[in-house]
């Protein structure tokens, strides 16, 4: 009974949905005012009714019920409480509903919490949210309907992948989701103002707290994926470049230029046209990767699924809503013209360099990831493309941009000197040069990756520092009294100064050993005595292990033991690696255990991994200054304000 709620409430949705996209919308345009307060109440309940099909879902997972095609293939009665909840998003039905669910929860936030809003704008942007609803809804419905029913349910499941039991894995998929769907908000947004003919300072405003949230979401996402991919799969690294990868990656570079551009908006009313442009594309980046995912063209541990059908209904949804956005956006051109007036150094040009850069790697990441897929279409010519392409292209806008962004951070606005602005950069120029320095005399015989990236790393936190030290004054005092969003700012720019020191000490300085230990055998790897003290078989909840105790010492004193396991879930039967870590501020050491070898011996691989906790640190740390800056309260009183006035727009300084 609870699974065919679960399926009505679904169908219901749909309909409130379509009800939600139309209603408002008419009533936006010609003005009556009954028809667009029906947008808020439609918007909470259609996320009521999916919220209770998720339940009915997530109740069928946590009690076993094997009557249902998508616990069968996804769980198991012996399988661990939280990935019987988690196995409801990892698999394509379940996540799919979990996308919708988390689609109508930001378009029932917006009606909660949106009273500020203009009447009109808050009606469309409901509906253009709620037409979203109703093409993602349609899908479920139509192509993958989480609650079909097997005539004759077998006794036990047949589990989740294996790769995806992890605590890394059940947390992951949700924050991306929360990014990848809230830039669904600064695309009805941008779509709304286009329909309305009105892009100004106030519109900024309003965007940029749902963009930064989405922003957020994604980081912590992204972050939870290296994590997990690091410890996890036994290699080693933390990125692969892999498809997947990418298609989170590429809708977070747009959503930070957007943020960035929505700023000019805000305080000089300049870059209209191309703010609502990078709102139309981070929502097109995020629905690329869903296509990427769910089409059946890539073979990955992250790919949900393999069905043609769906991938087709899925680019169907792209061309109508990306396409019909930039013909709309083409149609209302000149609605958008810039007021603002800058020159050619000011804080306004140096976001334009921050947006070009920004939007020109997502472009090279987008190239690498297609590329190979289009030149097997189009020239039937197989080509891989990996972290080389990558790394080489990639890279050097990267740099470029560290480079810049402390500059730009401390200019004035409309009209700057070079100069003047740089002289309060000069210490912590000399303490970025004084650190790379220190990192090229250290090393031996090694890239010029770890001084550069410390260099820029350090350039970048220092450059943070001095811009807060600047705003308040050169008095400490006044630190404490300085807006929440400066904070923010200064600790997102800082959490990724701190992630460039990560990668690049990381890459430039990791070392790694690959060799067969027997039993009772000691053997050194950077500085370190490591001794396979033994191997024994464990059995776990629902799978079998061999697990290794292996001593680490350095110079005869203890620094840890270790152990490494190679486990096999019988029911899936697929073996997983599961990596022992001894994590550090300043290095990791990492174990990874093999197979048992013709002459007694274990393949064992280990890594010393410096700086490694910093790439996670970092990215923390960016998406803290995301928390900070949504929680300055000059977002809510100026809101109020402009309510007060009766909408007017005027840019806060």
């Amino acid at each position: 009974m609870i699974v065919e709620l679960g399926h009505f409430t679904l169908i219901l949705a749909l309909m409130l949905a379509a009800v939600q996209s139309v209603i408002p919308l008419v009533g936006a345009h010609k003005d009556w005012r009954g028809w667009m307060a029906l947008a808020g109440p439609a918007a909470t309940a259609q996320f009521l009714c999916i919220a209770i099909s998720f339940a009915a879902l997530t109740w069928a997972f946590v009690s076993s019920d094997f009557s249902l095609k998508l616990v069968v293939e996804n769980s198991h009665t012996l399988k661990p409480m939280i990935y019987k909840v988690s196995g409801v998003w990892g698999n394509h039905e379940g996540s799919m509903l979990l996308w919708v669910l988390i689609l109508s929860g930001f378009g029932a936030t917006a009606a909660w919490f949106g009273g500020a809003l203009p009447e009109r704008l808050k009606a469309r942007v409901l509906s253009v949210q709620a037409m979203i609803g109703v093409a993602f809804l349609a899908f479920i419905i139509f192509t993958s309907n989480p609650f079909l029913r097997l005539a004759e349910p077998p006794f036990d499941g047949q589990d989740l992948n294996p790769l995806l039991q992890d605590p890394g894995l059940a947390f992951h998929p949700p924050f991306l989701y929360l990014g990848y769907v809230g830039l669904s908000m600064a695309f009805s947004f941008a779509v709304a103002a286009l329909i309305e003919g009105r892009v100004d300072a106030a519109w900024a405003r309003w965007v940029r707290p749902w963009t930064l949230a989405a922003w957020m979401f994604l980081t912590i996402g992204i972050a939870l994926g290296s994590w997990w991919a690091y410890y996890e799969l036994g290699w080693g690294g933390f990125w692969f470049w892999d498809p997947v990868e990418n298609a989170s990656f590429m809708p977070w570079l747009i959503a930070a230029a957007l943020l960035h551009s929505a700023i000019v908006v805000e305080k000089r009313e300049a870059l209209k046209a191309w703010t609502i442009l990078l709102a139309i594309l981070a929502f097109g980046f995020s629905l690329i990767g869903t296509f990427i995912v769910r089409s059946g063209i890539i073979t990955s541990v992250h790919a949900f699924a393999n069905d043609p059908e769906r991938g087709i209904f899925i680019l169907a949804i792209l061309a109508v809503f990306i396409g019909g956005a930039l013909t709309l956006y083409a149609a209302r051109a000149g609605a958008m013209e810039a007021k603002g007036v800058f020159a050619m150094v000011s804080r306004e040009s140096a976001l334009v360099i921050n947006n070009v850069l920004l939007a020109v790697a997502a472009f090279v990441v987008f190239v690498g990831t297609l590329w190979p897929l289009i030149a097997e279409l189009a020239f039937d010519r197989k080509l891989s493309v990996g972290a080389p392409f990558f790394n080489q292209a990639f890279t050097p806008f990267m740099v470029v941009l560290a480079i810049l962004l402390p500059i730009g951070a401390i200019m004035p606005w409309k009209r700057a000197r070079l100069g003047r602005s740089m002289r309060p950069l000069y210490p912590a120029l000399a303490l970025a040069v004084a650190v790379g320095a220190l990192a090229f005399a250290v090393q031996t015989e090694r890239t010029a990756l770890a001084p550069v990236g410390a260099a820029l790393g350090v350039w970048l936190v220092a450059g943070a520092a001095v811009e807060l030290w600047q705003r308040a004054g050169h008095r400490a005092a006044r630190l404490g009294r300085l807006p929440r969003a400066d904070w923010g700012k200064a600790a997102a720019h800082s959490g990724l100064g701190i992630v460039f020191i990560g990668i690049a000490c990381l890459m430039a300085w990791d070392v790694e050993d690959i060799r067969v230990a027997k039993v009772g055998e000691s053997f050194a790897v950077g500085g370190f005595d490591i001794v396979l003290d033994g191997v024994e078989k464990v059995e776990g909840p629902n799978y079998l292990s061999t697990m290794a105790t292996m001593v680490v010492t350095r110079e005869g004193r203890p620094v840890t033991v270790l152990h490494p396991e190679k486990r096999v879930y019988p029911v899936a039967a697929m073996p997983t690696t599961e990596a022992a870590i001894s994590n550090g501020v300043w290095r990791d050491i990492y174990l990874v255990i093999g197979d048992e070898q013709a002459d007694g011996g274990w393949a064992v691989r280990t890594y010393i991994k410096p700086f490694a906790n910093w790439i996670w640190g970092g990215a923390i740390l960016m998406a803290f200054g995301g928390i900070l800056s949504l929680s300055d309260r000059r977002y809510r009183v100026a809101a109020g304000a402009r309510r007060m006035r009766g909408g007017a727009a005027a840019p806060a300084e």
